[in-house]
């Protein structure tokens, strides 16, 4: 894979990961809401991953830091750019970043159907605590919810 760089997401990514959300998502998000997140809410925390040589967003993730819990709002990377453990490596910074922040729990909802995105949050010692009945609006699927906590200790 090419020379790849994580750092934080920045105004002029905000076209690029609306994109990308319309590629990875069934209900994306609007280019308003990123621009919000990225220059109005001071809980969220964004990274990018661009390729270095060509400058293309192959993907993004972020997070709301809650006091001392990390809300993980989306992890996504362009097709063309997935099997190259993208989503891992913005995934190890992101919770990286929100440690820094005191962050000492971190969760999610994941569609019940995302085998891969539940494997890797598995990887990251996410466990399943709960269910939100018909939570994704496009089909009313299930979402589960998942936690991290420092202490390994379970709710």
């Amino acid at each position: 894979m090419t020379d790849l760089l994580i750092r934080e997401a920045e105004i002029k990514d905000v076209d690029a990961m609306a994109e990308l959300d319309k590629l990875c998502f069934a209900v994306p998000w609007s280019r308003q809401s990123f621009y919000s997140e990225i220059t109005q809410n001071p809980r969220a925390i964004y990274i990018v991953c661009e390729n270095g040589e060509t400058g293309e967003i192959a993907g993004y993730a972020g997070l709301w830091v809650i006091l001392d819990e990390g809300h993980i709002t989306n992890v996504a990377v362009r097709p063309t750019y997935r099997r190259h453990h993208i989503a891992s490596r913005m995934l190890e910074m992101l919770l990286s970043c929100a440690e820094s922040c005191g962050v000492t729990a971190e969760t999610l909802e994941v569609r019940r159907s995302n085998n891969a995105a539940i494997s890797l949050y598995t990887g990251f010692d996410f466990h399943k605590e709960g269910v939100r009945n018909g939570y994704y609006e496009d089909n009313n699927e299930d979402a589960l919810i998942m936690w991290r906590r420092k202490s390994g200790d379970r709710a």
